[in-house]
């Protein structure tokens, strides 16, 4: 919530606050930047407001706004501020907790753009936006019909596309691209990089594992990705 007031990417119509809330730190700031931006905070029952939150233990404030805007492929793919983009697209993730510890990942470590197929995959949803903890305010986002196709399209705006799979030739730690403009690309919970998408990859990394389990959850090891490649790239401020 107070990222979306703050970041000033979309329109903020009310915010709704349950009237029993003590108006600790959080909430009276908030409660501060709404009035500076002219936002109605209206108090209601706690029974109205978790009929509007759409979310499982909604904390006691909820806000009415326009939809997040998105950004055409084809603008990911150019320099943003005289830097090469790093993007992150995402195969087939449905779980809405990983999507959105994927987005808050992401936004933690550079990532300048997010591209999500339209079908067969979760959205952002208000639970996905409550799991990012306002990184879906920053992160410029495409949707797009089909994945394979989007990796087509990168690839001929000069986009480096990896993919992240056990099965992975390289490992993501000798990764020759990550200070180009490059897209990591995550598979789905359990079945990994589809086929399709994999094949049209530039190529295919994994992540060595060293213990007695074959594998890491999705936001795990889109978090070990993100910052290998992140930690190779020149900082914004350097």
């Amino acid at each position: 919530m107070r990222e979306l007031l703050l970041a000033g990417r979309r329109r903020v119509y009310e915010v709704l606050l349950n009237a029993e809330l003590d108006h600790s730190d959080i909430v009276g700031d908030i409660v501060d930047l709404a009035s500076e931006l002219r936002v109605p905070v209206t108090e209601v029952s706690r029974g109205r407001l978790d009929a509007l939150s759409h979310t499982e233990a909604p904390q006691g404030v909820v806000a009415r706004a326009a939809e997040l805007p998105t950004t055409a492929l084809h603008d990911l793919c150019a320099p943003l501020e005289g830097r090469p983009p790093f993007l992150l697209a995402v195969d087939g993730v449905t779980d809405p907790g990983n999507l959105g510890a994927l987005l808050r990942i992401a936004e933690c470590a550079g990532v300048t753009g997010v591209v999500l197929p339209r079908h067969r995959a979760v959205h952002v949803t208000p639970t996905v936006t409550k799991a990012a903890a306002g990184a879906v305010e920053y992160l410029r986002t495409a949707l797009v019909g089909g994945l394979p196709t989007a990796i087509n399209e990168m690839r001929d705006a000069g986009v480096w596309v990896v993919g992240l799979d056990a099965g992975g030739a390289s490992s993501i730690h000798d990764l020759p691209v990550a200070t180009d403009a490059v897209c990591l690309v995550l598979g789905a919970e359990g079945k990994g990089l589809s086929r399709l998408a994999a094949q049209r990859c530039d190529l295919v990394a994994s992540i060595p594992l060293h213990g007695h389990l074959s594998s890491l959850n999705v936001a795990s090891a889109g978090a070990i990705a993100c910052y290998e490649i992140a930690r190779r790239r020149p900082s914004p401020t350097g």
